[in-house]
């Protein structure tokens, strides 16, 4: 499994690899907090903050653990948030799709949908992934109907699995998408985006 940098591209998102150059544009597709409301980072709502997350988050893929995304919306061509491969396992075939977010105006449209299709594909169909998975706060019920009308599994709540930057123990909801299922869930998402 050979992680690179790559651009994928779809009807609505092209998924671009993430630089400090998207850190104005990101900044001001991000400055509403309730964005931020269940992240690890807390509120990226400025353009230093958003310097200091992609930093953070690019330190993550010279690491070799994360591989980050800038979501492009096509018919604007403006970006509209970010997301990433992370806990990247490639002994193991597996990684999980997350770090997750989009400006307010993106949300509950294709977005998303067309964002993860891309990146699942490209995890099953070229990198080889046996297992992808997903996870999301517990408190976060939306976040958690988008990743089960993806068509993943849930697999349960890891109890006090971190620590928000309020302080804040946050249980995690864990899913997952194997490369069995995968012909099935591409499908669904090809009609769903059709």
């Amino acid at each position: 499994m050979k992680i690179e940098q790559v651009v994928l591209t779809g009807k609505y998102v092209q998924l671009e690899p993430l630089s400090l150059e998207h850190v104005p544009e990101l900044a001001q597709v991000g400055s509403d907090p309730s964005i931020w409301r269940y992240m690890l980072y807390g509120d990226v709502i400025n353009e230093q903050r958003m310097a200091a997350w992609v930093r953070d988050i690019l330190s993550r893929q010279a690491a070799g653990t994360d591989l980050p995304f800038a979501v492009r919306h096509m018919p604007t061509g403006r970006l509209a948030g970010a997301t990433r491969y992370l806990e990247i396992r490639a002994q193991h075939r597996g990684l999980e799709i997350g770090g997750t977010w989009y400006g307010v105006e993106f949300q509950r449209t294709p977005v998303n949908t067309e964002a993860k299709y891309l990146l699942m594909q490209h995890a099953f169909e070229t990198l080889g992934c046996i297992r992808v998975q997903l996870k999301t706060d517990l408190r976060n019920e939306r976040s958690q109907k988008a990743i089960e009308r993806l068509g993943a599994v849930r697999e349960g709540v890891l109890r006090n699995h971190m620590v928000l930057e309020d302080g804040t123990y946050r249980h995690s909801v864990y899913y997952s998408i194997l490369d069995t299922e995968w012909p099935v869930i591409k499908q669904r998402l090809e009609d769903k985006l059709s």
